[in-house]
């Protein structure tokens, strides 16, 4: 909100503030400049803006981070960077806006952020919505030039810098994430308009395709947070009981417990779904509980510091050992993990590794006696039986957001092909709802995700999520293993 002066910003059960506090709050206050030096991935920051500039010659290129938005009256919610702008600037305070000003050469990139709230204005004290007091102290504008290498001036000047290109045809703007620049009543503002949503549309599928291929820096943060994910993993294994009765709810949060301790928090909702409610692909109630003799299914991820997230997926059989149709219906998705594992390459066809998934969970469900007709009457496209229990594709983009680089054009994405330093998630599925006629009884209710995380390497790929067991035994013994180590204290027993 910048500088308010002597303007509260309250509700209407707050009293009147009486002058000479006013007064009182403003003066009597020690300077606190810190020390900063340039985070450790600047290089990569520099490149890639570059990569951007060169994608956009002479045109003008605005990318917001975003605003607070507010969960209920007077009660925000965490503010988290929007990922495109946090992949060019790594600035993860709100309100920020990056502008690509063209040059002859390239562009000159200026980031405009807000001033802080502190003692030299009321608002540290009366803003509750950005004021130091209230949310603790801000970096200035001239400490994110030496943060971030990247010229930065206050948020005051951006309505002016705005107002002189609205109407030109050489600007691109990233939309959704700024009210204000989207079309507000802001000076400066730029509304979406027929001739320029389509030059918009553009510069957010370019800058998803630039970060397809992350680099090594990039690679480190996404191992981190899976690595922090693992953790989280067991902590749930050593608290999850064989022969009682365990809530969804303590499971979430013993996770959500690892996921603060070693990261931001979550990267997504967490599932959490227990017997029956392992077949729901989205469930995030996580309200039930999960008995003995069912299995479990676990779809969570850590975002570590720098907002890089995992995506990972495990089934566990709760008494220790799977049952002979869990076990058959966890095989045939491991199998059409594996398969797919072997598939991926750089030059592969995001499709081809779909249709690898899908031939095994075919062939499997062809076994389990769900399907009828020969392997290619089952796969064919104008029928497509098969997804009536496999329902999703085999596998997403991952980064600094769980289904990563969502607006890159189909010929980069899923009609594409794979680049070496891809990251993906591989996580076939079956799910055998518990009201389906069409399948066995023993069988109802049971369902089966697999997911590991996945860099593509020169000669193949390489999982990040090693560490987890994937095969039914392995995750047997895994279990076994965790519940014999007994439960630790995150950031208490050193992990």
């Amino acid at each position: 909100m910048g500088n308010i002066g002597r303007e509260e910003i309250s509700g209407t059960h707050d009293r009147a503030i009486p002058e000479k506090f006013l007064d009182l709050m403003t003066t009597g206050w020690s300077k606190d400049e810190i020390d900063v030096a340039p985070v450790p991935h600047v290089k990569q920051l520099t490149r890639r803006r570059a990569l951007l500039s060169a994608a956009f010659p002479g045109d003008t290129l605005v990318i917001p981070t975003g605003n607070i938005r507010s969960r209920t009256f007077g009660a925000p919610y965490e503010f988290r960077a929007g990922s495109d702008f946090l992949w060019l600037t790594g600035d993860q305070e709100p309100n920020s806006v990056l502008v690509l000003h063209p040059t002859a050469t390239g562009h000159d990139p200026v980031l405009y952020a807000q001033p802080r709230s502190d003692s030299s204005t009321s608002a540290q004290y009366l803003d509750r919505m950005d004021g130091e007091i209230w949310h603790g102290r801000r970096h200035s504008p001239q400490e994110k030039s030496v943060l971030f290498e990247i010229e930065t001036r206050a948020l005051g000047e951006l309505p002016k810098v705005l107002a002189s290109v609205a109407s030109s045809d050489r600007l691109r703007v990233l939309r959704g994430y700024d009210t204000g620049i989207d079309g507000g009543m802001e000076r400066g503002s730029l509304p979406v308009t027929p001739d320029n949503k389509e030059r918009d549309a553009l510069l957010a599928s370019v800058l998803s395709e630039l970060r397809l291929e992350k680099d090594e820096w990039e690679i480190a943060q996404l191992q981190d947070a899976v690595d922090a994910t693992v953790r989280g993993f067991e902590d749930v294994a050593r608290r999850l009981r064989p022969d009682a009765p365990t809530s969804e709810r303590y499971i979430e949060g013993v996770f959500s417990w690892r996921a603060r301790v070693d990261g931001n928090g979550l990267g997504y909702s967490s599932i959490v779904g227990g017997g029956p409610r392992s077949t729901i692909l989205h469930w995030s109630r996580n309200d039930a509980v999960v008995e003995p003799g069912q299995i479990l299914l676990l779809d969570m991820g850590v975002e570590n510091v720098h907002c890089y997230t995992a995506d990972v997926t495990r089934v566990l059989p709760v008494s220790g050992t799977f049952t002979p149709a869990q076990r058959d219906v966890y095989d045939i998705v491991y199998a059409s993990r594996t398969a797919g594992l072997e598939a991926i390459a750089p030059g592969v066809e995001f499709a081809e590794i779909q249709t690898v998934c899908n031939r095994v969970l075919a062939e499997g469900l062809r076994g389990l006696g769900l399907l009828k007709g020969s392997l290619e009457e089952v796969l064919d496209p104008e029928t497509m039986a098969y997804r009536r229990w496999s329902l999703h594709g085999f596998g997403h983009m991952l980064g600094l957001d769980v289904h990563d680089c969502g607006h890159a054009r189909p010929e980069y994405y899923g009609s594409g092909t794979l680049r070496e330093n891809h990251v993906l998630t591989m996580e076939p599925g079956l799910y055998l709802q518990p009201h389906d006629e069409l399948v066995p009884e023993e069988l109802r209710g049971i369902g089966v995700r697999i997911e590991d995380d996945v860099l593509v390497t020169a000669g193949g790929s390489r999982l990040l999520t090693e560490k987890l067991p994937t095969a039914s035994h392995e995750v047997e013994a895994w279990l076994a293993a965790q519940r014999e180590a007994g439960p630790r204290e995150p950031g208490v027993d050193g992990v």
